[in-house]
């Protein structure tokens, strides 16, 4: 399995009404270091409405000002229609809406 295809394996254990950060998803397939990897492989994500990228936030729960298909706009959108509550208008509440970690993805 190559690095991207971990990384779309984590990302879609995120349940529906959750978020996970870039460093969660790094870790789940077993290095810590690779959060911007983890952002580049969602920002070319190949299955978009399979793949729950807007899941992903930043550690302090901001969206992505890049997100890929839509802008950050489009990822409060989605998380806000699957339930994910926010602290303003682009930081998710992340003492609530936060997974407490992933499972590992093995190679």
């Amino acid at each position: 399995m190559t690095t991207f295809e971990r990384v779309y394996a984590a990302v879609r254990l995120i349940p529906r009404g959750s978020v996970a950060t870039y460093g969660q998803v790094a870790r789940a397939i077993g290095n810590p270091r690779l959060a911007r990897v983890v952002g580049y492989a969602l920002h070319v994500n190949p299955e978009p409405g399979v793949i729950p990228c807007h899941r992903v936030v930043r550690r302090d729960g901001a969206v992505s000002p890049a997100f890929a298909f839509g802008g950050a706009n489009r990822q409060v959108e989605l998380l806000k229609n699957e339930g994910v509550g926010f602290t303003d208008e682009s930081h998710v509440d992340m003492a609530r809406f936060c997974v407490r970690a992933l499972p590992y993805i093995a190679e």
